[in-house]
């Protein structure tokens, strides 16, 4: 029973991990899948369709209107028809029972005091805002993006080194066991490495709970099966150029940032928002042509009436109303130009920010890689010691763990040193680049 309870439960294992995905991608192919089926970019393209249909609108203002209307009367009871027509005056009028009239009418504009221009060239402009916009956010995805590969890739190396430092103080407690059975240590010796083996091991369930979790989140942000199991690409962890002083990147920020540019389209927009409601106090201007066709049988039958002529239309009551759209335009380029000033106020902040982070991720790189020479070498001297009598088991633990903290640190440091530069990448606007 039991041979047949051991051989079901490693059937199981094998068919649960088989039915896992294995994916092994690099951060720019994670990136790329990321942005494919990012649900934000989604709705940002719905928004640069709904501005592309604002354009379309806008220019349909500026082609003739051309309307076409008919009607079919029935009536009832005999209308009361009294013709002032002379020599016809008070004679019986025919009995009319139906009226059929239809008419055509065509107009089209000329002028309108510059609204049909503004509105088609606003409309280009919060369209091209919209797609900037939605660059934008590409960047930030990238981001979010590097930053889950970023814990991916420490959670993994975490999880790597505990599995290498688990299977050595196992080795060490097979040896403590036989040393204790030979009578060379004390029981108490055995059971403090026991007892470390059982916190590394803790360290180690930890880790890959935390993996598990990291993953499934990664799974989440590509739009993959949350039972996709990624493999990082062991090239992440490189060389940053940071060789240039901060203001070469905040340059770079003010060159390449969407959302400046974006800022930068809708202020014009909102310029030639004000100029169209100075508009609204001058008169349209336009052609116009119809045609009108009537028949009422046994009284009235018009054909070939065709009309054209110039229509010209003015409201004459802004004489004493307030241009109200005008000063809601004028609010709008305030607020706008505020938010300017705002937005690269906060962009020298970020950019700068960011560039003293990434020095300061790399300079704890160098410290960490001492610390793990020192941590290496103070546990080669305590196992010597030990192995001659000189030092505790207590002290030889320490050592052993000083050793895995520091190989964890040096491991961490690197990783996060990447995700700063990549954050600097996407305050200056060229992650993606």
């Amino acid at each position: 029973m039991n041979k047949f309870l051991t051989t079901a439960f490693l059937l199981m294992t094998f068919y649960s991990v088989s039915a896992q995905e294995k994916r092994v991608l690099t951060l720019d192919e994670a990136v790329k899948l990321g942005i494919e089926n990012s649900k934000s970019l989604k709705i940002d393209q719905a928004k640069i369709e709904e501005s592309t249909a604002n354009l379309l609108e806008a220019k349909n203002r500026q082609l003739p209107e051309l309307k076409v209307s008919g009607s079919y009367l029935y009536l009832p009871m005999k209308p009361n028809i009294d013709l002032k027509i002379p020599g016809l005056s008070g004679a019986a009028g025919p009995e009319v029972s139906q009226v059929l009239f239809g008419s055509a009418n065509l107009s089209v504009p000329i002028y309108a005091g510059g609204k049909i221009k503004y509105g088609i060239q606003s409309a280009q402009y919060l369209m091209e805002a919209a797609r900037l916009s939605s660059e934008n956010d590409k960047n930030a995805i990238a981001y979010n993006i590097s930053q889950a590969y970023n814990n991916l890739f420490k959670a993994n190396e975490v999880v790597k080194l505990l599995k290498e430092n688990l299977a050595s103080s196992q080795k060490r407690d097979q040896s403590f066991i036989k040393l204790e059975n030979n009578g060379v240590i004390a029981r108490n010796d055995r059971l403090k490495a026991q007892l470390q083996t059982s916190n590394i091991e803790l360290q180690l369930i930890e880790a890959q709970n935390n993996y598990s979790i990291v993953n499934i989140n990664m799974d989440l942000l590509l739009g993959l099966p949350d039972n996709t199991v990624i493999e990082v690409d062991s090239n992440y962890i490189g060389e940053d150029d940071l060789g240039k002083p901060d203001d070469y990147y905040l340059n770079l920020a003010r060159e390449n940032r969407k959302d400046i540019q974006a800022l930068d389209y809708q202020r014009k927009a909102a310029a030639l928002g004000t100029k169209a409601a100075k508009a609204e106090n001058l008169p349209s201007l336009a052609l116009t042509g119809g045609y009108v066709a009537a028949d009422i049988p046994k009284f009235l039958t018009i054909t070939n009436a065709v009309n054209f002529g110039v229509g010209i239309s003015y409201n004459l009551s802004n004489i004493w109303k307030k241009n109200s759209s005008l000063m809601q335009s004028k609010a709008r380029e305030q607020e706008l130009a505020a938010t300017n000033d705002l937005l690269n106020d906060n962009i020298t902040l970020e950019v700068k920010r960011d560039y003293q982070n990434d020095l300061y991720a790399h300079k704890k790189i160098d410290v960490y890689q001492r610390a793990l020479e020192q941590a290496e070498e103070n546990y080669r001297i305590t196992l010597n010691k030990y192995n001659n009598g000189l030092e505790t088991i207590t002290n030889l633990l320490d050592a052993d763990t000083a050793k895995i903290t520091a190989n964890v640190n040096v491991v961490t440091s690197k990783a996060d040193a990447a995700l700063a530069h990549k954050k600097l990448l996407q305050t200056t606007g060229i992650i993606n680049q």
